[in-house]
């Protein structure tokens, strides 16, 4: 957890006066905002939670929540309650112990907390504010008068904070309107404190709040969310903001993340190409477009690219089929994608493997995002290097995710911490303890081309890798020494190799396609060999024929050959061969992120040749069985 970032839920659903509603919704909210918040991979905050406390209870928590603190720290409060107001319109927060008529006295007034955060020395402050305000008397409390609208944002601007760089304050509902007649309650449509707070959960929790898609769920992000969310469920509910901060906050990270590239257009003279009426002219644009998807500056490749999925949407098949072949190109193909470190002892040093980034420069440009805290990444000239924290014994599984401007891939990791063998102390440069409360490293990975601008590429939030100097790496072939039980080292050596070489084994489900294929082509073979066979069986038979005269019968010759037995296993061989290689290419397809480059490659290249082979096979197969039955009565 980082020791920046702090946020206090204050949440009171159950109030001491009979005269004010008791609410449901604050204590679900609460816990799981707090949830959210304090997540790892999502907020990262230090949560407090005081709900249904007493008004001295919360002042106390209030202004100490913002003294000594740091232009550094980020602070977040959130009220969920009853949001009262005065006769004299100032507003107020209900505490459990609040009394209507003596609000000074026993609630929080808005005043008390805007001077908390002016007087703070957090270099930034967020407020929201999810009150109930319309529906706040129950029926049967004493009279109030009504004394119409107060702007709650305004509660809040008065004065602009004089210390830190900013504030922000986010409100469930801008208007706060009540009215009594004797003991009747006007009700007014205010809504339910949760729907607000939901939104807010939902947007951080699911990362659809990253309406950008940059891996960061800023300020701007989450309202724009919430607003549009709350708007759906509650018309009258309107969502409002005040901002007075510099520059952009990031609240949250989010798993939506993506590169984003700003594209260099493809030329007139190309795009006019695309759109001709001419079929032989769109096809040369797309090889064009392919030629130009291979270009080592990203921004013209990816005006390829987007140029080229507008292709594949909307021509013919034959084109089309074409455009999409040309955008398998860059799909991002880490080999190996699957990492197994194996046994290791507890404490080591941390353990480092390599992953490889092939295909052209758009294809390996990505966002590499671990899922676990263990686990650490770390870009390197053709790929990126994974380590994993040794800290804590047992079996460590995760993934990494990776996510290119179109296209996602996982690289999964396994690992295995044993007993500590030695007094070694761990090494924890690179971050806390497995099983701390931790955010994993993203990096961005490029290509290595030193004349390549970048800077066209977005990737705002994303955490560049840590800079500090690794004793425990010198290069892409670093060695890790373990230590035996004889007490001697063993020294291996991180190889860039295929996924069986790499991690020791390979899953069943990996080695799947590559059978299927290998199957496929020794059918096929099988199928060449009986339909040569059968043909010249045939052959014989009918120069027989020809010898036994008048008195000859070629159904005769033909059994007695055996061709047709040949003719039949080699259309059913050829058969099932056709069948085997389309269920692997299927299979390779379906579970593309499971296998390595290389592995594909060559599965894809035994099931083309196994086609070459079955296809011309079960053709003259067929054929000279035709041909047989056609031309046997008639001799």
């Amino acid at each position: 957890m980082t020791n920046d970032r702090h946020a206090l839920i204050i949440a009171n659903d159950r109030y001491a006066d009979q005269g004010l509603k008791q609410l449901k919704a604050p204590a679900q909210d609460a816990a799981a905002l707090a949830g959210v918040l304090h997540d790892p991979q999502i907020g990262d905050f230090d949560v407090d939670v005081l709900r249904n406390a007493p008004a001295d209870a919360m002042r106390r928590r209030v202004q100490g929540f913002f003294s000594d603190r740091r232009r550094d720290d980020t602070l977040l409060l959130h009220f969920s309650c009853h949001g009262l107001k005065s006769e004299s319109g100032e507003l107020y927060f209900a505490a459990s112990d609040t009394e209507p008529r003596l609000l000074d006295a026993t609630a929080i007034p808005a005043q008390f907390v805007r001077g908390c955060m002016s007087r703070t020395r957090a270099g930034r402050t967020v407020l929201f504010l999810d009150c109930c305000y319309g529906g706040a008397f129950s029926r049967g409390s004493p009279s109030v008068r009504a004394t119409g609208d107060v702007n709650v944002l305004e509660s809040f601007t008065r004065d602009r904070p004089p210390g830190g760089r900013g504030w922000a304050v986010i409100t469930a509902s801008n208007s706060m309107e009540f009215a009594f007649e004797g003991d009747a309650l006007a009700e007014n449509s205010a809504p339910r404190p949760s729907v607000f707070t939901h939104a807010v959960v939902e947007g951080l929790a699911t990362g659809e709040a990253d309406l950008d898609a940059d891996g960061e769920v800023s300020l701007d992000d989450l309202y724009d969310y919430v607003y549009e969310h709350v708007q759906e469920q509650n018309p009258n509910q309107t969502p409002s903001k005040t901002v007075e901060m510099q520059g952009e906050l990031q609240l949250a990270h989010s798993r939506r993340g993506r590169i984003k590239i700003a594209a260099i257009p493809s030329p007139p003279s190309l795009l006019a190409a695309v759109n001709s009426d001419n079929a032989f002219t769109r096809q040369g644009a797309v090889l064009e477009l392919r030629s130009r998807l291979q270009n080592e500056s990203l921004p013209l490749a990816e005006g390829a690219r987007q140029a080229l999925e507008d292709v594949a949407r909307n021509d013919i098949r034959q084109i089309a089929d074409e455009a999409c072949r040309a955008l398998r190109d860059i799909r991002l193909a880490p080999s190996p994608d699957l990492l197994d470190f194996g046994l290791v002892p507890k404490g080591s040093p941390l353990q480092e493997r390599s992953v490889c980034m092939n295909g052209p420069p758009l294809a390996r440009h990505c966002v590499a995002q671990p899922a676990q805290s263990w686990l650490r990444v770390e870009p390197t000239a053709n790929g990126f290097t994974v380590r994993v924290d040794t800290t804590a014994e047992g079996h460590l599984s995760g993934d990494i995710a990776l996510k290119g401007v179109a296209d996602e891939a996982v690289v999964h990791v396994e690992a295995v911490v044993g007993p500590s063998l030695d007094t070694q102390p761990p090494d924890t440069s690179a971050g806390p303890a497995n099983g701390s409360v931790h955010d994993p490293d993203t990096v961005v990975v490029a290509p290595s081309d030193p004349h390549e601008d970048d800077t066209s590429a977005s990737t705002s939030g994303v955490r560049p890798p840590d800079d500090r100097a690794d004793p425990d790496r010198t290069g892409p072939h670093a060695k890790s020494t373990e230590h035996g039980s004889g007490g001697q080292d063993r020294t291996e050596e991180t190889q860039e190799s295929d996924p069986a070489q790499t991690t020791g084994r390979t899953p069943l489900a990996a080695r799947r396609p590559a059978a299927l294929a290998g199957a496929a082509l020794a059918l096929a073979a099988t199928a060449v060999v009986t339909v040569i066979l059968g043909i010249r069986a045939v052959v014989v038979a009918a120069l027989d024929r020809g010898g036994d005269g008048p008195t000859g019968n070629v159904e005769d010759n033909i059994h007695e050959q055996g061709a047709l037995p040949l003719l039949t296993v080699a259309v059913i061989t050829a058969a099932v061969a056709l069948a085997a290689g389309a269920l692997a290419r299927h299979d390779l397809e379906r579970r593309r992120e499971r296998h390595a480059s290389a592995a594909a490659n060559g599965t894809r290249s035994m099931t083309s040749v196994a086609k070459g082979l079955a296809v011309p096979a079960l053709v003259l197969a067929v054929l000279t069985l035709v041909a047989y039955m056609i031309t046997a009565p008639h001799w």
